[in-house]
């Protein structure tokens, strides 16, 4: 009797202690995430001047971009929001680094331009394996490009991270309620993008 009590008590012990090793690994793994985050944050800050991003080869497109919420058949699905003006970079290419997303996101207010986005973009090729993902995050899409801004033709996955402002709808939600392009000349009332089928790429 002893030794089944004993040889229970240690399946159980061993049990615990898996689960309590499984639980700190995530949070390590969350913890990493953040400390990452956190870097990249710091690194951006410089680019709340706009000129310093236009040096660096990040160049407007101009038009504040909003979505009204409309939902169509086949099409992504944005909430009510903007995701504000885009300055892009061309010279990023390759798979998406953490540390250089190849797109920074401005909120017109007041004037000027304020730093409250970055975002990545991937074009689905033939080569592609799987849908990209950073910081534990899979990509949205794929999609076809964001017309007029960016040619239908160019399939690809994005993915968005608020790093400068606050979104109810979380960090890395392709639209935000508190960012407005109300009162900008260039403000673009966009359609939801249409989806597109993976290549080379099992189906998330």
């Amino acid at each position: 009797m002893f030794r089944k009590s004993l040889a229970k008590y240690v399946a159980m012990s061993i049990l615990s202690l898996a689960c309590i090793g499984s639980t700190l690994g995530q949070a390590a793994s969350g913890d990493d995430f953040k400390a990452q985050i956190e870097t990249l944050r710091k690194s951006l800050e410089k680019y709340q001047d706009y000129k310093v991003a236009v040096r660096d080869l990040y160049l407007s497109t101009v038009a504040c971009v909003h979505y009204s919420g409309e939902k169509i058949e086949h099409h992504m699905e944005y909430a009510k929001g903007a995701m504000g003006v885009h300055f892009v970079n061309l010279t990023v290419m390759g798979p998406p680094d953490p540390a250089k997303p190849n797109v920074l996101i401005y909120e017109p207010s007041g004037g000027k331009l304020r730093l409250v986005a970055v975002e990545w973009l991937v074009p689905l090729t033939a080569d592609t394996k799987e849908r990209p993902s950073l910081f534990g995050e899979k990509f949205l899409g794929p999609m076809e490009g964001h017309e007029p801004l960016i040619p239908k033709e160019f399939v690809h996955y994005d993915l968005h991270a608020w790093l400068f402002k606050d979104n109810p709808l979380g960090m890395f939600a392709p639209t935000n309620p508190n960012v407005s392009c109300d009162g900008f000349d260039f403000a673009l009332l966009e359609k939801p993008t249409k989806m597109m089928p993976e290549r080379g790429a099992s189906a998330h």
